[in-house]
């Protein structure tokens, strides 16, 4: 792979092109803080039930709802659509290198959607959905343009870092404006209104601050030259590349064992992380404050993580600092199981442990992924990669409700979690990082050399 103009780390260019990267994470990540872990959850519920009563079912396409179910219906309706239509954009980004104009119509379609949400009254669960099901699909495909980005920003010793400091620049800005929101909560009594009031400040917020990401990556060069569709639409010629990669796969089988790999770690993070305030409101007997509090350290403390993990991984190599970041969140896991019921701080304390890793085993594998994909595939096989993340972890929310079922402890829940951990693990050590980025043709870099 040859490396882009834009990569060299000193060029006042390339700092420029990735402060506008930088500053998309600032601004898009509210969506995941403001409207997906904290108020379209317990909103859209409520407006469900407040239109047909609490034991009364909704009726979508003839199948009865229950209220309460709609928010995780919906986010598992959308997760399935996303399996089919991110690996499309993905390929229809590649093959016209239209990449900006795609990121910015989707992330603006998902703005405009989150800002509409302040219409969405005490019965409109139909209108709920539909701009919440709108938002969820058009955030995650800017996501996968977004992803494929890293590649043309960064080389191969510069990527962990630039990709740490994009996501700790995510969680600062998700965590400012929903910091914001929680004194809101204090000043707005009544919980409807607030939930409306944040979930379209979100909107305007990522509508706002995505300007200056807007112009700056105005500049960014277009590969549309070597990727533009020789016969018949982009679109069409999208669906023909998606299938080439799915059938070309097989040729890197290191890369396609760590995407087996960050699926099933991913799964454990995105289960925890989910269920985490479930299980310190049901088994450790906390309060919203106190759990609406914790999300915020989370948030906070997230930004340090992150760039602690980027710093650690310039010396020991991406791979061995993931690998130690899944032996972190076991212990953490084990940890949890242990807690005891209405002691706050130890709450508090085991969001700090997590915030230490949350963040920089993924912006970490967001980078080493990048490094074991072909040139020109960027989007096809980031697709692939949000499809582990998003699409399908599905797996450890179904352990933890079986082992709730079936032994009706949280505590056992929530340690059964640990075996996505430690499977991750061993599937990540089996992974040969220096075999996978030369079989995809791309400059080794120096850390590899302090990999195991």
């Amino acid at each position: 792979m040859t490396e882009a103009p834009t990569q060299a780390a000193g060029d006042p260019a390339t700092k420029r092109l990735r402060f506008g990267w930088y500053s998309y994470g600032w601004s898009a990540q509210v969506f995941e803080t403001t409207v997906l872990a904290v108020f379209m959850s317990r909103y859209l519920p409520a407006v469900a039930a407040n239109a047909v009563g609490e034991n009364g079912r909704l009726f979508v396409l003839g199948i009865p709802i229950a209220p309460g179910s709609l928010f995780t219906y919906t986010v598992s309706l959308g997760s399935v659509l996303l399996i089919v239509l991110m690996p499309i954009v993905g390929a229809f980004a590649d093959r016209t290198g239209r990449k900006r104009e795609l990121l910015f119509a989707f992330a603006y379609l998902g703005a405009l959607s989150c800002a509409a949400m302040v219409f969405v009254g005490l019965t409109d669960w139909v209108l709920g959905a539909v701009l919440f099901m709108v938002a969820f699909l058009t955030y995650k495909c800017a996501r996968v343009v977004y992803n494929s980005l890293l590649p043309e920003l960064a080389g191969a010793d510069e990527r962990d870092a630039v990709s740490s400091i994009g996501w700790a620049a995510g969680y600062l800005g998700g965590g400012v404006l929903l910091a914001l929101n929680f004194v809101a909560s204090f000043l707005i009594a009544d919980s409807a209104v607030l939930a409306r009031l944040s979930l379209c400040s979100a909107g305007v917020w990522w509508a706002a601050f995505m300007i200056v990401p807007a112009v700056i990556l105005r500049k960014l060069p277009r590969s549309a030259d070597a990727h533009a569709p020789k016969a018949g639409s982009a679109f069409t010629a999208g669906f023909k590349e998606l299938g080439d990669t799915l059938r070309h796969l097989r040729l890197y089988p290191w890369t396609l064992l760590f995407l087996l790999a960050y699926l099933v770690y991913y799964d454990g993070i995105a289960t925890t992380t989910t269920l985490a305030a479930d299980y310190g409101q049901n088994e450790l007997k906390l309060g919203e404050t106190t759990l609406l509090s914790a999300i915020l350290v989370v948030q906070f403390a997230s930004f340090g993580g992150v760039l602690l993990l980027g710093r650690l991984s310039r010396r020991w190599g991406a791979k061995v600092v993931v690998a130690w970041s899944l032996v972190v969140w076991s212990v953490l896991i084990t940890l949890a199981y242990f807690l005891q019921a209405g002691q706050p701080v130890q709450f508090y304390l085991l969001a700090v442990g997590i915030s230490l890793v949350l963040g920089g085993s993924q912006a970490l594998s967001r980078s080493m992924f990048a490094s074991m994909i072909p040139t020109g595939k960027e989007a096809e096989y980031f697709s692939l990669f949000e499809i582990s993340s998003s699409g399908t972890s599905a797996l450890g929310p179904l352990v933890f409700g079986l082992v709730l079922q079936n032994t009706g402890s949280y505590r056992s829940a929530i340690f059964s979690l640990i075996a996505f951990f430690v499977l991750g693990l061993i599937l990540l050590l089996l992974v040969n990082v220096r075999k996978a980025i030369t079989a995809a043709g791309n400059p080794l870099p120096t850390t590899l050399d302090r990999e195991r």
